[in-house]
């Protein structure tokens, strides 16, 4: 079965496995300290109140997903070379489980820590992830075409 006579289902499948090949480690350790030094410019800042860890949340989440999905893009020893291959080959497809799992954690964290309403927590949701996407594809493009 060659790549062109993959379902849909069965390309959403290769996206969210090749999302495993990130440095997940690394990326939550940076997602953690920006969040603490976002949080602590916060406290700092003087901005004392009760949605104060929204945005510290939305910049850890961020930053978690940019390093794990670029990182994974980036590194040569991990994970099956056959969906390393196939994240190659869509570097924009194998960005999307990243971005929805920071679109929908981004508005969860904007909606639950902040005083955003769900449909405004979704729009304000939509600029990281699109960033996100945006940065993503761009770095597996320019991969691809420098391997070809």
């Amino acid at each position: 079965m060659g790549h062109g006579d993959l379902t849909p289902r069965e390309s959403r499948n290769l996206a969210v496995a090749s999302a495993t090949n990130g440095p997940w480690r690394t990326a939550a350790a940076v997602g953690a300290v920006v969040g603490g030094a976002t949080l602590a410019a916060e406290l700092i800042g003087g901005h004392w109140s009760t949605t104060v860890l929204a945005g510290p949340a939305g910049w850890a989440l961020f930053f978690f997903f940019l390093i794990g999905t670029v990182g994974g893009r980036l590194r040569r020893d991990t994970g099956d070379r056959r969906l390393r291959r196939w994240a190659e080959e869509h570097p924009w497809q194998s960005a999307l489980p990243a971005t929805g799992a920071l679109l929908v954690l981004n508005t969860l964290a904007l909606t639950l820590l902040g005083d955003w309403g769900v449909v405004g927590a979704v729009f304000a949701s939509l600029l990281p992830a699109g960033l996100l996407l945006l940065i993503a594809g761009v770095v597996g493009s320019v991969k691809s075409a420098r391997k070809a």
